[in-house]
């Protein structure tokens, strides 16, 4: 697993966006970025999350920081989540857990005492100069999107 350091460059990539263009890290030069990591489309969490970072879009927006939502979700599956719920700002899958790994978010996890490997929920802030600013860790859902705007308006 990688790992990533405040003030370190981001890893760049290009990815298959869920309408079906590329998205790629150095296209965003010169503005914020906000990469969340999220494990599974659909999911409680998962929902909740990407409802609260729509709701602040224009807030972030204005705050010249575009959001980008990554999971290891099948194309399709990411399409019918961003449409589903309305999502202003673009979501894709990393199925062959590439960029997951270069960020250090794809790692073995557990539950009911069952190994598995997934996405590890993480948050970057990456500055326009293209280096990391901030990273939340293991995030907890319930106000998180509204600490990240205060990073991203604060930087």
């Amino acid at each position: 697993m990688a790992t990533i350091e405040v003030g370190a460059p981001a890893p760049d990539f290009t990815l298959t966006g869920d309408d079906g263009r590329e998205i790629t890290l150095s296209a965003q030069a010169g503005h914020k970025v906000v990469l969340y990591f999220y494990p599974k489309a659909g999911t409680e969490g998962c929902t909740l999350e990407a409802h609260d970072f729509n709701r602040l879009h224009e807030e972030f927006a204005a705050a010249n920081t575009v959001v980008i939502g990554i999971s290891a979700d099948p194309d399709k599956a990411i399409a019918r989540f961003r449409a589903k719920n309305g999502l202003a700002f673009p979501l894709a899958g990393d199925g062959e857990h590439k960029v997951l790994t270069a960020y250090g978010v794809w790692a073995e996890k557990s539950m009911y005492g069952r190994s598995f490997w997934g996405v590890v929920r993480t948050t970057l802030l990456i500055g326009p100069d293209g280096r990391i600013a901030r990273i939340w860790p293991k995030v907890k859902v319930a106000g998180h999107a509204e600490e990240v705007l205060a990073a991203a308006k604060a930087l």
